[in-house]
C-alpha cells in the first residue's frame, strides 16, 4: 500500500508562507500553494510519479490524490475551492501518453473533497519541449503564452490548480496568470511533490 511507503511529507498545507508559496512570490498572486511530498531524484516519490506518467499506472495517481486530499481537507483555503483544474498537457502529448497525469491526481483529490474536476478550463495551445533539463529562465520562456482560458468556464472563481511536481513553478505561474483573466478569480495550487533546491 502507498500509505506504508513512508514518503517524505512536507506539512506545507498548514503553513501559509511555506517554501512552495514563497517560490511564487513576485511571479503570480496565489491564495495558497502547497505540495504534499518532497521530490528527490532516485527516491520513492520520483519512482511513483514515473510509474504513473510513463508506465500508465493510473491507480498510483488516484491513490496519491486521495491521500493528498485527506491532508488538504485540514486547511479551509484548499477545501473551500469550488473546482479542481489540472495543469493541461498539449493534445499531442496527451494523445501519445493516453492521459494527463495531473488529471488523474486531480480525480483522486476530487473523490475525497467532493469537488468537480474541469480538465478543459485551461488549454495548452503550444507543445513545449520537456522542462526536465531546462534552467530557470529557459523554463519561463518555454511556458510563455502556452495556455489559454476556455471562455465557457469563466464563471468559476475559486480554483484549485493541480500538478504532479513543482520545480521552478514556471508552468504553474503561467497557468495561474491565465486563470486570473477570470474577473475575481482566486487560485490555490496543490502539487503532489516539490523538487526543492
Amino acid at each position: 500500500m502507498l500509505c506504508q511507503l513512508h514518503l517524505p511529507q512536507t506539512g506545507f498545507h498548514l503553513i501559509p508562507n511555506n517554501p512552495v508559496a514563497k517560490s511564487f512570490w513576485g511571479k503570480v498572486t496565489l491564495e495558497a500553494a502547497t505540495a504534499m511530498y518532497y521530490f528527490h531524484k532516485g527516491e520513492k516519490m520520483q519512482r511513483l510519479i514515473h510509474q504513473l506518467k510513463y508506465k500508465g499506472k493510473k491507480e498510483v495517481g488516484i491513490a496519491l490524490g486521495k491521500i493528498f486530499a485527506a491532508k488538504l481537507i485540514e486547511a479551509d483555503v484548499y477545501h473551500n475551492c469550488e473546482v479542481i483544474v489540472p495543469v493541461p498537457l498539449h493534445v499531442s502529448k496527451e494523445r501519445s501518453r493516453g492521459f494527463n497525469q495531473s488529471t488523474i491526481i486531480a480525480q483522486g483529490i476530487a473523490e475525497v473533497l467532493k469537488k468537480e474536476v474541469v480538465p478543459d478550463l485551461l488549454n495548452r495551445i503550444k507543445a513545449t519541449a520537456t522542462q526536465t533539463k531546462k534552467h530557470r529562465y529557459e523554463r519561463f520562456e518555454n511556458t510563455n503564452e502556452v495556455f489559454v482560458l476556455n471562455e465557457k468556464h469563466k464563471h468559476y472563481k475559486n480554483i484549485l490548480l493541480v500538478d504532479d511536481v513543482i520545480t521552478t513553478g514556471s508552468t504553474i505561474a503561467a497557468c495561474a496568470d491565465v486563470l486570473h483573466e477570470i474577473p475575481g478569480a482566486k487560485v490555490c495550487v496543490a502539487a503532489l511533490a516539490f523538487a526543492h533546491k
